[in-house]
């Protein structure tokens, strides 16, 4: 190899040599935040279904069914419940055969509904023009100066002589003004004094008014009212007597229950009448009926007692559609 070729191989080697890398710059980006733990929505409780009633503590299917105002049985059979006696509280239960559910839209029924359009142009026209007449002219074309017709004169003609033919219409004479009328003077005859009103005179209170499908109800037991009707307290009447009295059905309907199954009202009787009618009957010695039986106004239905009670009494109720009513509304006064 020749001397210039080594000397130019150094030069291209120390070259190289001298060259340093190039410094790298990592430029990373800034460390993503650490993700937020989701927020815990509340869980909101599911609202009971319209129709339903929620089984509550202490609840039986017997005081549910006198609330509801109701068949007991048929509330174990609209709900397949085979002992009553196992319910479970937070239970929805079906409160009629059918239940209550929103009306649904009928599928066909062809109907639809949509945005209203809008009419169309409307033409106007006077209302006694027909409307195979021809359109009346723009408010641009123009229709004056109009001739005039004037009698014949010798001061028209000479008018008409002057100028080219046309003649502006004379300006109509103002009209004469009227008389002025005289004023008339009328005579208001003076007003008779009303009459002096005389003092109401007291008038006897008038009872309350009763439900226009109410019922003649009898009073259930012979005694002294030692409790009236003030709900919640108390959904009824108290009516004091001895032990052993006759307790009558206060209206003729069906027996629809016969038991104590309904705490704190001891041997109970209930009864359904007409209109959506109920009557009860609690702290009975004995019961005289049985559940489906028919019975009649007046009917003896009971032996008054103190069962769940600390004297013997008749807790009496009048319900309409399940609700309480004061018994004092349709029980004879007296």
């Amino acid at each position: 190899m020749t001397t210039w070729v080594r000397v130019v191989l150094l030069i291209l080697v120390a070259g190289c040599a001298s060259r340093a890398p190039a410094p790298v710059d990592e430029r990373r980006g800034a460390p993503a935040p650490a993700p937020k733990p989701p927020v815990a929505q509340p869980v909101r409780p599911t609202a009971p279904q319209v129709g339903t009633y929620v089984v509550k503590r202490g609840d039986t299917l017997y005081s549910i069914a006198l609330e509801l105002g109701v068949d007991y049985r048929d509330l174990a059979r609209w709900n397949r419940i085979e002992d009553p006696s196992k319910l479970r509280v937070g239970q929805a239960l079906q409160v009629s055969e059918s239940g209550n559910r929103a009306a649904a839209p009928v599928a066909g029924s062809g109907v639809s509904i949509g945005a209203a359009r809008g009419a169309g142009a409307v033409e106007s026209r006077p209302l006694d023009r027909p409307a195979s007449a021809p359109p009346v002219a723009d408010a641009g074309m123009k229709d004056s100066p109009k001739a005039v017709r004037l009698p014949y004169s010798e001061q028209n003609l000479a008018l008409l002589s002057k100028g080219d033919g046309a003649v502006a219409a004379p300006a109509p004479k103002p009209a004469a003004p009227a008389a002025p009328t005289p004023p008339v003077t009328a005579t208001v005859a003076p007003k008779p004094e009303p009459p002096k009103p005389e003092a109401p005179k007291p008038e006897a209170q008038k009872p309350e008014a009763k439900d226009p499908e109410s019922l003649e109800f009898l009073w259930p037991a012979k005694g002294r009212v030692i409790a009236g009707f003030s709900e919640p307290n108390n959904k009824g009447i108290d009516i004091a007597g001895k032990s052993g009295d006759a307790v009558i059905a206060a209206a003729g309907g069906r027996v629809i229950y016969t038991g104590s199954g309904i705490r704190g009202l001891g041997k109970l009787i209930v009864i359904r009448h007409d209109n959506n009618f109920q009557s009860v009957y609690a702290h009975n010695r004995e019961i005289l009926v049985k559940e489906g039986q028919t019975v009649t106004r007046g009917q003896k239905i009971a032996e008054l007692g103190e069962t769940d009670s600390d004297t013997p009494k008749l807790h009496f109720e009048i319900r309409k559609s399940g609700r309480p009513v004061d018994p004092a509304r349709y029980l004879p006064s007296g």
